[in-house]
């Protein structure tokens, strides 16, 4: 591996790429998962199944983060994820509009583009991450993780608010118009972000070379290897608990907000911008106030209380529905940004912290392993929350109570994750000795055949 590191101006236009990401699915699993639900009068679990599909292909994030672990340039993964994206989210509008006269022609079509969807994020997201952790000096892989995501954000709240502004008067061309035109701009600015990084770094990401010499890993036996590890094992189980909570809502709050407060869809989409809004804000507070230099807690504290303090923050949005002032709600989405941001960015400082931790030229692999629970809480959540809420609104015959008793769930998850980041996070690793890893590992393939 080149001995060049990414200095904070390659970690800003790394950072762009997730700004590009971030901008795309932002509209595919909220908005159109809205107008489906309300505009299209569609079963809230159609959305729910598209955005589950997207989130179960990201199953095969182990698998991509292997090959960028033993070989291959990380950009044109990037780049081919980034399109299949950009496709994927016009595609998502489309099917969308046909839905509105052509039921069973319109959800193939969505079949096929959040296919694409899930592809593309996988892809991009777990290259990404893994050019971050091995090209990134270790002491600023926690703040250049905080960087990134935040820019992320970033472009959730500007897609947001922008898109929000363009989509009223609401029309299926105009959804398909503003959402093509984000694809293809979020398409340039990826390509301009990531083009010629690697070349400065020297040769792009390098074969096992420390260790290949004496043994290449295949894919099984590096999973397993991984998956040994007892800190790796343990902070996968968090990740996929606390995702659960944290993507219940993510596709209920647009719908409970236009059924229970009557907004219309660009308020709704801004709505939940002012969420993304939160949850920047979070994070870039958590990231001033645990530096090192002030030392306002440790990592794990701010995970648990970010966990504890989503967890009250939802309490709040369930009394708003009782209350029913759109005030109320406002703050109480923002509060819920918040605290999600404070949570994530304290989680995401551990995993880039913990990515190089163990077996040594396994980022890529734990990266993806992380990944794969991220992404497979994030389907669960979303399918969870969507069934739940359809289920109960047949059985009650009231909106609120049926959006007011997933997110009563939802806080309670946040309660349990608040108990397993105490018992996950901080806890002591398995040791990078290259002699005892190579050893085990050639000790796995034999007994993998």
């Amino acid at each position: 591996m080149t001995n060049a590191q990414l200095g904070w101006f390659g970690i800003f236009r790394l950072g762009l790429v997730q700004t590009a990401l971030g901008a795309i699915v932002i509209l595919t699993t909220s908005t159109i998962n809205r107008v489906m639900v309300v505009e299209l009068a569609l079963p809230a679990i159609l959305p729910g199944l598209l955005v589950t599909l997207h989130h179960a292909l990201q199953v095969l994030r182990p698998r991509w983060g292997h090959g960028s672990d033993v070989g291959g340039r990380r950009t044109p993964w990037i780049l081919a994820g980034m399109a299949m994206l950009a496709l994927g989210g016009s595609g998502a509008a489309l099917a969308t509009a046909i839905m509105a006269d052509h039921l069973i022609p319109g959800i193939a079509l969505a079949i096929i583009a959040f296919t694409l969807v899930g592809v593309g994020v996988g892809a991009t997201g777990t290259s990404l991450l893994a050019l971050l952790a091995t090209s990134v000096a270790p002491e600023r892989r926690a703040p250049a993780a905080t960087i990134v995501w935040l820019m992320m954000i970033a472009g959730f709240v500007v897609t947001k608010v922008t898109a929000g502004s363009f989509l009223d008067p609401f029309t299926p061309t105009r959804l398909v118009l503003v959402t093509t035109c984000v694809s293809v701009l979020a398409m340039l600015v990826a390509t301009l972000a990531i083009w010629g990084v690697e070349e400065k770094l020297g040769a792009g990401a390098q074969p096992d070379s420390e260790s290949a010499a004496v043994v290449k890993p295949d894919f099984r036996a590096s999973l397993q290897q991984v998956w040994a590890e007892p800190q790796a094992r343990r902070f996968t189980i968090f990740i996929f608990v606390s995702m659960l909570a944290y993507s219940m809502q993510d596709l209920i709050l647009e719908p409970f907000a236009g059924l229970v407060f009557d907004l219309t869809p660009g308020e709704s989409t801004k709505l939940s911008g002012l969420q993304s809004g939160g949850v920047f804000s979070g994070m870039l507070v958590v990231a001033v106030l645990a530096n090192p230099r002030f030392g306002f807690g440790s990592l794990k504290t701010w995970t648990m209380s970010g966990c504890l303090a989503s967890a009250a923050a939802l309490v709040a949005i369930v009394w708003s529905a009782k209350t029913g002032t759109v005030l109320h709600l406002k703050g109480s989405v923002f509060a819920l940004g918040f605290a999600n941001g404070a949570y994530a960015v304290a989680a995401i400082g551990s995993m880039m912290a913990l990515a190089s931790s163990g077996y040594k030229k396994r980022e890529g692999m734990r990266m993806g392993i992380w990944g794969a629970s991220q992404a497979l809480a994030f389907g669960l959540g979303g399918f969870l929350g969507t069934a739940a809420a359809d289920v109960l609104r047949r059985i009650l015959q009231e909106p609120a109570a049926a959006y007011t008793l997933v997110f009563t769930f939802e806080s309670l998850l946040f309660v349990v994750a608040a108990w397993l980041a105490m018992r996950s996070i901080g806890q002591p690793g398995l040791a990078g000795n290259s002699a005892v890893n190579s050893r085990r590992l050639r000790e796995m393939q034999t007994s993998n055949g």
